[in-house]
């Protein structure tokens, strides 16, 4: 067990594949939505296409389509070191030729003083885990046939 007296939640990641490369945008109001109520903290964001031959291409965060116009600004400068290169080719390999993909690191800051709160009373979290979004779908689909 750690101390510290820092707040400090769980850190996930996402790995997101965009077919063709086409964001809309929705998911990004979303995100920045979360972070300015102080749900999330965006530790990282990595954005990269990949190319014809299978290669990938680091995009600048703040200008995904190369109009010219600032997309991603608010998250411009992101970067925790957490998240390197490595991580953004292994990403770009899952997706196909045309595609982006964006990684995002993000803290759970909502659990960060349950968490210290645990530890100050000499508990530890000792394991968590996360149920895909899909699984659950199904598992509420299955109920709602039963019931």
């Amino acid at each position: 067990m750690t101390e510290t007296s820092v707040d400090v939640g769980p850190v996930d990641y996402l790995v997101v594949e965009f077919p063709g490369a086409k964001l809309t945008g929705e998911a990004l109001a979303a995100l920045v939505d979360l972070a300015d109520r102080g749900i999330i903290r965006v530790l990282d964001l990595r954005v990269a296409m990949v190319t014809a031959d299978g290669e990938f291409t680091a995009m600048a965060i703040t200008d995904l389509d190369g109009d010219g116009t600032l997309d991603l600004a608010v998250f411009s400068g992101v970067e925790s070191g957490l998240l390197d290169d490595d991580d953004l080719a292994e990403s770009a390999a899952l997706v196909g030729e045309g595609d982006a993909v964006a990684v995002l690191l993000y803290e759970n800051t909502w659990a960060g003083p349950f968490v210290s709160a645990l530890r100050r009373q000499g508990a530890d979290v000792i394991a968590s885990g996360r149920i895909p979004a899909d699984e659950v779908i199904a598992a509420l689909d299955a109920l709602e046939e039963e019931g």
